[in-house]
């Protein structure tokens, strides 16, 4: 279990010597790996006995065990070495890979680990989401559910209120409007008007106009009746022209 949890702890681990910074490059970087405060390396492989024996690196391909080599090389930033697991000089298993970023040694995360970490980081956030969520919930026997803001109701609150913009009026609505306004003085004309901004209302005199008599409307029964007109002389009545019938035609005697 040891192993296990140091294994885990290497991948948020990162480790420098900014004593051989300025001078890393690629025939010298694996020695620079090798350094017994390094936590990646691990002292018993095949690299270690090379080193003790003073031999090359060639000698590692005859070798089997647990070696590192240096994968990729991108100077003077990047450096990528691979620890592998030889078999035979042309079989080997990989580890896992480390890469040096000026001077800095960082483990590269495996395939499950970084799915792991993606799901973790996924599932933290939508279990924050519902968590969020269901402290603005609300309930009530008479009422039920309901969202019960108070953030929203606070920016509300401090926000500016944007003036809308006002349309412009038409002809239409400002010539009935005056009307409006006009017949509305006509009807309730003012008791008080002010000649100056700061000046005290001057009462207004109001003309009285005379009252017009109303007519009294006598009942039915009281009018008077009115004589009738004397009648005439008899008009003469029409002459019938009595019918003639027509002339009888007679032949002519030659």
């Amino acid at each position: 279990m040891a192993s296990v949890d140091l294994r885990e702890n290497l991948l948020g681990i990162s480790w420098v010597d900014s004593g051989w910074v300025p001078i890393l490059n690629p025939s010298n970087v694996l020695e620079y790996f090798s350094e017994r405060s390094n936590p990646f390396y691990d002292r018993t492989c095949n690299n270690e006995v090379v080193k003790m024996q003073r031999l090359t690196l060639d000698h590692l391909n005859q070798m089997v065990g647990v070696e590192y080599i240096l994968l990729h090389a991108q100077e003077p930033i990047l450096y990528i070495i691979r620890k592998q697991q030889r078999q035979s000089p042309t079989q080997v298993i990989p580890l896992a890979d480390y890469y040096i970023i000026a001077g800095v040694v960082y483990q590269a995360p495996d395939l499950g680990s970084v799915i792991s970490s993606r799901v973790l980081s996924a599932v933290h956030g939508i279990q924050s989401a519902f968590d969020e969520a269901m402290s603005f919930c609300r309930y009530h026997p008479s009422k039920g559910y309901w969202w019960h803001f108070k953030d929203q109701e606070e920016r509300e609150r401090v926000k500016p209120k944007s003036k809308r913009k006002e349309e412009p009026s038409s002809l239409f609505q400002r010539q009935r409007v005056d009307t409006l306004l006009l017949d509305l003085r006509n009807k309730f004309p003012p008791t008080f008007y002010q000649p100056k901004p700061g000046e005290k209302p001057v009462p207004v005199e109001v003309k009285k106009e005379p009252e017009v008599p109303v007519e009294t409307v006598k009942p039915p029964e009281e009018r008077e009746m009115k004589p009738a007109a004397p009648p005439g002389p008899p008009r003469p009545a029409p002459q019938s022209t009595p019918n003639k019938p027509p002339p009888e035609k007679r032949a002519r005697l030659q």
